[in-house]
C-alpha cells in the first residue's frame, strides 16, 4: 500500500487532487493512521483463504490492507466520488472488486460471485458512518450472507450499548439482537485524532463472532424479537403494561404469559437476560396461539 495513505497531510492531498471533501450526510471521516489500520486487520483475523467483504471503503486504506492479507476483497461504497479514487489507489490488487451502491438498499447476498464465497471464509469489515451504525449491524444479522465474523469500527457509545449487560442504563434492543446472534470482542479504543476530517466522538473496534448456535431457542423468532421491541419501546413501563397487545393478548393474558415464564410482571425489560427473554416469548405465543 502506498505509504502517503496514512499521513493526515497527504489524505488532505489526496482529497484535493479528486476535488473530494467528506460530505456530513455520509457520515465521512477518513481514517490516516497505520497503526489503527494494522490493529484492525490483524483483530479481524484475515487469513490468505478469507473472503472479506467491507463496507465503505472511502480512500481505500483498509481495503489495501486487507488485500494484502486475504485472497479477495469486495468493498462496497456509496459515495460515487470516490471511485477514481479507488480505482487507482487500489490499482495494484487484482484481488479486489468495488461495488458502487447502498449497502442498506443492496442485495447483500447476491454481492459475493460464486467463485469469490466458494472457497474459504467470509469475513466483514468497515469504518461505519455513525448514523447507519445499528442498520447496518442488524441487517448483517438478518439479511448477509454467512460470516464467520464482522469487525466494524463504530462511535463508542454505540459500543457501549452493544457490550452492556442486563440492568445497565446502555442495556436496549441492539444489546439483545446482537447478543442472541453473536459473541462480541472489543478488539481496540480509537481516538477521534486519527480522522480527517475530525469527528465530535471517539470510537471503538468491535469483532462480532457469529454464533453456530444462536444463544436462545424460542419458539418463535419473530415473537421473541416482538417482545424485545414491545419491553424496550416502552422501557419506563413494566412488562405487564408494556406487552399488553402482542399477539392480540390482553393485560390478563399477558399477566398470565408472564407467571407462567417465571417472570414478575412488575420487572422492565432491561432486567432481563436472554433466556428469560425467550421465556416470555414462549409463553406469549402458548397463550396468544402464534406459531
Amino acid at each position: 500500500m502506498t505509504k502517503k495513505l496514512y499521513a493526515p497531510s497527504a489524505v488532505r492531498e489526496l482529497g484535493a487532487q479528486y476535488g473530494i471533501r467528506a460530505v456530513k450526510r455520509f457520515g465521512q471521516h477518513f481514517l490516516a493512521d497505520k497503526n489503527i489500520v494494522d490493529r484492525i486487520i490483524e483483530g479481524a483475523g484475515i487469513g490468505a483463504e478469507d473472503c472479506v467483504l467491507e463496507v465503505g471503503p472511502g480512500m481505500g486504506v483498509l481495503t489495501a490492507a486487507a488485500a494484502a492479507k486475504a485472497r479477495r476483497v469486495v468493498a462496497v461504497e456509496l459515495d460515487g466520488r470516490l471511485l477514481p479514487l479507488l480505482a487507482d489507489v487500489l490499482g495494484n490488487y487484482d484481488n479486489v472488486r468495488i461495488v458502487s451502491g447502498d449497502i442498506l438498499k443492496i442485495g447483500l447476498r447476491d454481492l459475493l460471485h460464486p467463485d469469490e464465497a466458494g472457497r474459504g471464509r467470509l469475513k466483514i469489515i468497515g469504518n461505519l458512518p455513525y448514523c447507519i451504525t445499528t442498520p447496518v449491524i442488524l441487517r448483517f444479522l438478518e439479511e448477509g450472507p454467512p460470516a464467520e465474523s464482522m469487525t466494524f469500527m463504530m462511535q463508542r457509545e454505540v459500543a457501549e450499548r452493544i457490550g452492556a449487560r442486563a440492568g445497565e442504563k446502555a442495556y436496549g434492543a441492539l444489546t439483545v439482537a446482537v447478543r442472541y446472534r453473536c459473541e462480541t470482542n472489543l478488539v481496540m479504543q480509537v481516538s477521534r485524532e486519527v480522522f480527517i476530517p475530525k469527528p465530535q466522538v471517539d470510537s471503538s473496534v468491535l469483532r462480532f463472532d457469529v454464533r453456530r448456535e444462536k444463544a436462545a431457542r424460542p419458539q418463535s423468532e419473530a415473537m421473541f424479537f416482538a417482545v424485545v421491541r414491545a419491553g424496550f419501546g416502552k422501557r419506563r413501563k413494566t412488562l405487564l403494561n408494556a406487552l399488553t397487545g402482542l399477539g392480540g393478548c390482553g393485560k390478563e393474558e399477558i399477566g398470565r404469559a408472564l407467571a407462567e415464564a417465571g417472570i414478575d410482571a412488575a420487572r422492565r425489560a432491561e432486567t432481563l437476560e436472554l433466556h428469560e427473554f425467550a421465556a416470555v416469548a414462549d409463553a406469549v405465543c402458548a397463550f396468544a396461539r402464534v406459531e
